[in-house]
């Protein structure tokens, strides 16, 4: 391990010199290049989430990100949870390094209240009620889209209040037949082996495989810490990924989807128990028939989610939900229709492993949703509209109905103005309910939270940029939160009457020849509106996140750099702790040695910011200081 170690910290300071001299060394060739024969970065993406049905981001009404599988490839040996902290609104609260348990905020909502869909399949934990995007390998994800706001409630149902994030599959468009290797170190002993086959013939039948296994040696969880828990808490993960479709004829297609980590997160326990690990497994499959006319489309699709958890010191839990989704779209003579039904059925076992603690089981430990939607869309050269309703009957709580009214004016060909409304929900999770440990009590009266989500915004969009100012307020009744009692010293959750979540995100994306550049800053306002807290801002809400970053490309290379901001964050619910703010400075690039092999690097923190992202009751979770990544693709073509 000594020189290995060794061998990574030269490679360190070469990949830094490599990653800046890569810019010298190749500026007076890129400049001459003809500009048309550059790559160009698509600044008017389609998505489908925000819909449902594939549409311009610039006729989309609520805020629309989309990560695509050229920016991903800044992120190989990452995970989608650190692709998402570096988007507009996102901040994180992490228990250590690579693989630790995490959570998302995103405008002030919580990863709870966002929900998370694999190719169309619900993901996430029953339990807990939160994703383990942190566990999701960016290698097998093709991109991922991002719908800001509750709009996303009266399409996609509960749990949707802050957003939907939706991450497709590596495969979903595969051009030609190729296959590909990947291999990479890092920082920490951080190696990653990869390999992908993508088939594709002449009457559209597309198939892609791809595997990978990420392991690192990881940081110390906890920063002070003696005996056992002084040690690395590394990391390692085996990935898979299938996408398949078939045109059985001109107007039908059939297909299925699947991702699977299965992954091994070593932690450090309170008991200070030497090899303290978590063993997970989390993916989806899914399965689709799709009928596809003139002015009628038809998609019927199935799948199952996985979300199984089991640390060896406490309770194993295993989440499965199960979906089935009926999608039809039919084109007007102006806008177009759509309408369609969904089942879910949610369930979660628990395996006692703590019996001194107690009996641990729920008292109801699955439900079922059965939910029915509506929604009209139009999208003229001068307005935009979006109207959505959709009814959910829930059977642990009582049936919902959401709705979401959006409309946009273009004041000018590359000027709009535009503004929605809409209605969210949100059930408590089954831990909330009814788990009880030696941190935890349940409330078993808790009540359905529910939202009134207002956005406005202006958006220039041209072919050289996309500028777009959003302004948000959320109003939530019910908020579940959890409350400490220091008499009892264990956490429960609780209704808050109300809270107020409210703010303004600014984004700006250019590309000029061959130089891109841009940021993003969101203020957020995460308020209590009532009870001993109010006034206060909500815990780990930070009030100001941004990033800014400055790219060039060029035919055989190209190379960003970025700083990315995070201020104050209070920790504890009656604002009178907080956490420092922080910026961390990081370079990216891509050198295309031939039209075969691409050898891509990362450095991240530069400045060696020591910082941390959670802290509290004496506790402070590491984060990486200085840190890359290097690896090699080739592709057979």
């Amino acid at each position: 391990m000594t020189f290995l170690r060794s061998s990574s910290t030269i490679y360190l300071r070469l990949s830094i010199l490599s990653a800046l001299g890569l810019f010298a060394a190749n500026t007076a060739m890129a400049t001459t290049a003809n500009a048309s024969d550059l790559p160009q970065v698509e600044l008017d993406k389609i998505v489908v989430t925000a819909t449902r049905t594939p549409t311009k981001i610039s006729n989309t009404i609520a805020q629309t990100r989309v990560v695509d599988s050229e920016e991903l490839k800044r992120y190989q040996g990452q995970t989608a949870l650190e692709v998402l902290k570096r988007q507009p609104g996102f901040s994180i609260k992490q228990d250590g390094g690579m693989g630790s348990s995490s959570n998302f905020y995103l405008r002030g909502y919580d990863s709870k209240r966002v929900l998370i869909l694999i190719d169309g399949i619900r993901y996430g934990s029953m339990s807990t009620g939160q994703p383990a995007l942190a566990l999701l390998p960016t290698d097998q994800i093709d991109r991922i889209e991002i719908l800001y706001g509750a709009s996303g409630s009266s399409i996609y149902g509960a749990d949707a209040m802050g957003g939907v994030i939706q991450i497709f599959t590596k495969g979903n468009d595969v051009a030609q037949t190729n296959f590909s290797v990947t291999a990479g170190v890092g920082s920490n002993d951080h190696y990653v082996y990869g390999a992908a086959a993508q088939f594709a013939n002449e009457a559209g039948a597309k198939l892609s495989l791809s595997a990978s296994r990420n392991q690192t040696d990881g940081i110390s969880a906890i920063k002070y810490q003696t005996g056992n828990n002084k040690d690395e808490d590394g990391f390692e993960s085996n990935n898979f990924a299938i996408n398949a479709s078939v045109p059985l004829t001109e107007s039908v297609s059939i297909g299925a989807t699947g991702l699977f980590a299965k992954s091994t997160s070593e932690f450090d326990d309170y008991t200070n128990k030497p090899n303290a690990e978590i063993d997970q497994e989390n993916g989806a499959v899914s399965a689709f028939s799709q009928y596809e006319n003139d002015k009628l489309t038809v998609r019927l699709s199935a799948g199952q989610s996985l979300d199984k958890l089991d640390n060896k010191v406490g309770d194993a839990f295993e989440t499965k939900q199960k979906q089935a989704n009926l999608l039809s779209t039919y084109l007007l003579p102006s806008g177009q229709l759509q309408a369609g039904a969904e089942w879910l059925k949610q369930k979660v076992d628990i395996t006692d492993n703590t019996p001194n603690n107690g009996n641990d089981t729920y008292k109801i430990n699955d439900r079922t949703i059965k939910s029915g939607f509506i929604g009209y869309q139009l999208n003229k050269d001068t307005y935009d509209l979006q109207a959505n309703v959709r009814y959910d009957d829930n059977s642990q709580f009582d049936n919902e109905t959401t709705y979401s009214l959006g409309y946009a004016v273009r004041l000018a060909p590359s000027l709009r103005l535009g503004t929605s409304f809409a209605t969210g929900y949100r059930a408590p999770s089954l831990n909330d309910l009814y788990i009880e440990s030696s941190y935890y009590v349940p409330n078993e009266n808790l009540e359905v939270e529910k939202s009134n989500n207002l956005e406005v915004f202006i958006e220039s969009n041209s072919e050289f940029q996309t500028t777009r100012l959003t302004g948000f307020n959320s109003r939530v009744d019910n908020l579940i939160n959890n409350a400490y009692d220091p008499a009892t010293f264990k956490y429960q959750a609780t209704n808050i009457d109300a809270a107020r979540l409210s703010g303004y995100s600014l984004t700006s994306d250019w590309q000029l020849s061959n130089v891109l550049f841009g940021g993003q800053y969101t203020y957020t306002d995460a308020e209590e509106r009532s009870g001993e807290n109010k006034g206060k801002q909500l815990a780990y809400r930070p009030e100001h996140t941004g990033l800014i970053y400055v790219g060039y490309q060029a035919l055989d290379f190209d190379v960003r750099a970025e700083a990315e901001y995070v201020g104050k964050t209070y920790n504890a619910p009656d604002n009178s702790t907080s956490i420092d703010s922080y910026t961390l400075f990081n370079i990216s690039g891509n050198y295309y040695i031939n039209p075969n092999l691409t050898l891509s690097s990362r450095i991240e923190n530069l400045t060696n910011e020591d910082y941390t992202t959670n802290e509290g009751f004496g506790t402070r979770y590491n984060q990486n200081g200085t840190n890359f990544f290097t690896s090699l693709t080739y592709n057979w073509y």
